[in-house]
């Protein structure tokens, strides 16, 4: 009677040790007397054979691995440091259980030898601007070992660009150089088109001479308005024309004798 306990007991804890469950974000891949069997075990309670099959879980979440900063020398020369993310997740569990001991950090090394590889093939501007680009070639580097571990990469990016100091100053005195050509531009072009309206303004009033005297009116109005003590006279355009006019006609007139600007000596 006791015997037929203890097989009793020793069935039910094989049967117990058989049971196994695998986690929404899991995947089962069950290996029976080493090898693997083909079909990977889905989440939920699944049944092994006990002391034959051994089941190892892999995780298919993703992934978020940090790329420490990698130094290099852009296609410019210019000395940088740069840091990544890189995004991944596992699609073929058999595949990174069985062709890679240890997919995370192999996926880590081909990270950090891609990013250096891209640094080199790069520009400077590439670096700071144009990232969208670098974030593709990153990924198509990356892709192909990738696939034969059976892992997806999802996104690349570049985190942070670190410049040499005298780099930063030189990019700084670029900055402030270029906002001023552009300051000495547009003043220069407001310029020109206040000289064009001003040209197209006096042209309208030297067709209707009314005008002049509308538009001395209402300086005077403003003036007046401003400065209360200040006395405005207006004088006529016209006048001064006449005056010069006579005074032109009355040395035209004069004997030249009366022109000359040499005395007699006494």
């Amino acid at each position: 009677m006791a015997a037929l306990v203890i097989v009793v007991v020793l069935v039910l804890f094989l049967l117990a040790t058989g049971v196994k469950v695998v986690q929404q974000y899991e995947r089962g891949v069950v290996f029976r007397l080493g090898r693997v069997r083909g079909q990977v075990r889905e989440p939920g309670i699944t049944l092994l054979i006990p002391v034959i099959d051994r089941m190892r879980k892999v995780n298919v979440q993703v992934v978020t691995m940090p790329v420490p900063a990698q130094e290099g020398i852009t296609k410019d020369n210019v000395s940088v440091s740069v840091d990544a993310v890189l995004y991944f997740r596992v699609s073929d569990p058999i595949r990174a259980t069985v062709d890679v001991q240890n997919y995370g950090f192999a996926m880590l090394q081909v990270a950090q030898t891609s990013l250096r590889s891209i640094i080199g093939k790069s520009e400077l501007d590439d670096l700071l601007s144009g990232r969208e680009n670098l974030h593709q070639g990153l990924e198509v580097m990356l892709e192909s070992p990738a696939t034969g571990w059976g892992v997806h990469i999802d996104r690349v990016e570049i985190k942070d660009v670190s410049l040499p100091v005298s780099m930063k100053r030189s990019m700084a005195r670029q900055a402030e150089a270029d906002r001023e050509r552009r300051a000495r531009i547009i003043t220069a072009d407001g310029e020109f088109q206040a000289a064009s309206k001003l040209a197209e303004a006096a042209a309208t009033m030297a067709e209707t001479p009314a005008a002049m005297q509308l538009r001395l009116l209402q300086t005077i109005v403003e003036v007046a308005a401003e400065n209360n003590s200040t006395l405005v006279l207006p004088f006529p355009v016209e006048l001064l024309r006449f005056f010069e006019t006579a005074a032109a006609r009355v040395t035209e007139a004069a004997p030249p004798e009366d022109r000359s600007t040499d005395w007699p000596r006494p």
